[in-house]
């Protein structure tokens, strides 16, 4: 009776060892195909020397992937190795726009320097719209037109200066639901908006998340 209990624990002392070994197995193997996938792709840095520019959106190849501050550490931009289209984006500033040819391993470093436009807020945006939204990284369009994210709009002195009349508000961000809503504005009037976008599919996210 105990040689057979004996027997038991053995076999099952071996069954556990050999499972620690497959688990140890395939997570080198994981680990040697991230880091050979690492080696494959190419990462895109951005070097940022003002607020404006910190906190300028981001778009890949017509596709918004968050603004230039956050794009590092974990949020690291890696893209396969080809031609890539590069936009940056902030209000009351010309678009930066590079045509990128990434190698693998690539770390290729995109230098900002945004030149504000020429064009400036109309004297008759006297409405003021407060956005209080999570996540606060969310992209805000504005009749079609990005207009910053969500952590610029829901501070002190920090609304959003709008026309009077009605304006179409869109908030987004890749992989999750985007909250849509209309606006509308009486001269000197003062709004709040106030949603927590919804997880889903980043083809759910909407097409103004990805406007060109």
């Amino acid at each position: 009776m105990h040689a057979a209990v004996d027997s038991l624990l053995e076999v099952e002392m071996l069954g556990r060892s050999a499972f620690s070994i497959c688990v140890a197995i395939f997570s080198i193997g994981i680990a040697t195909l991230l880091h050979a996938e690492n080696r494959v792709l190419a990462e895109l840095r951005f070097v940022a020397h003002n607020r404006a520019e910190k906190t300028a959106g981001v778009w890949v190849d017509g596709q918004y992937v968050g603004y230039t501050k956050e794009l590092n550490g974990d949020k690291k931009m890696l893209l396969l190795p080809g031609k890539h289209e590069i936009v940056v984006r902030q209000p009351w500033y010309r678009d930066y726009v590079e045509q990128a040819v990434l190698e693998p391993g690539e770390v290729h470093t995109i230098n900002l320097s945004l030149v504000r436009d020429a064009n400036t807020p109309a004297k008759e945006a006297t409405g003021e719209l407060k956005i209080l939204a999570t996540p606060a990284r969310a992209a805000v369009f504005v009749d079609e037109q990005f207009t910053g994210h969500v952590d610029e709009f829901d501070g002190v002195g920090q609304a959003m200066l709008l026309t009077s009349g009605q304006h179409r508000v869109r908030i987004a961000l890749p992989g999750y639901l985007p909250f849509e809503t209309v606006v509308d504005l009486r001269p000197h009037q003062k709004l709040k908006i106030e949603t927590a976008l919804v997880k889903g599919s980043i083809t759910e996210a909407g097409g103004l998340v990805s406007k060109n």
